[in-house]
């Protein structure tokens, strides 16, 4: 498997952030918070699998470009990012040593603990 940074979802991330589109929660909520296999086959029905990639930080360059298994790392629930899910993708990115996306997940970090102590 072949994965690396999605750059269109890393940048949403970024904007999300930035506007204040966020849900600081705790680290294990990730489970309960992300969207369903229901939740994510409406979204793509109704906004194409460009906008459903750019709600993960990842693609596997090796699992067909309009699949679900093309994309890794999700980060938020197609509204606002999550905390939590950010807090996965860290740990999971260091897990299996994929750098880049390590490196920006530690920066959306950064800035989600910047934006929680205004």
């Amino acid at each position: 498997m072949a994965v690396k940074l999605h750059r269109a979802g890393f940048e949403h991330a970024e904007g999300l952030i930035k506007r204040g589109r966020v849900v600081i929660d705790d680290r294990d909520d990730w489970s309960e918070h992300q969207p369903s296999a229901e939740d994510e086959n409406h979204f793509i029905e109704k906004h194409g699998w460009a906008e459903y990639g750019k709600w993960h930080l990842g693609v596997d360059d090796e699992a067909k470009q309009e699949t679900k298994a093309h994309y890794k790392f999700p980060y938020g629930d197609f509204e606002k990012v999550h905390r939590c899910a950010i807090l996965a993708a860290e740990s999971r990115a260091g897990q299996y040593e994929h750098e880049d996306i390590e490196k920006a997940v530690a920066h959306l970090h950064g800035m989600l603990e910047a934006f929680a102590t205004h």
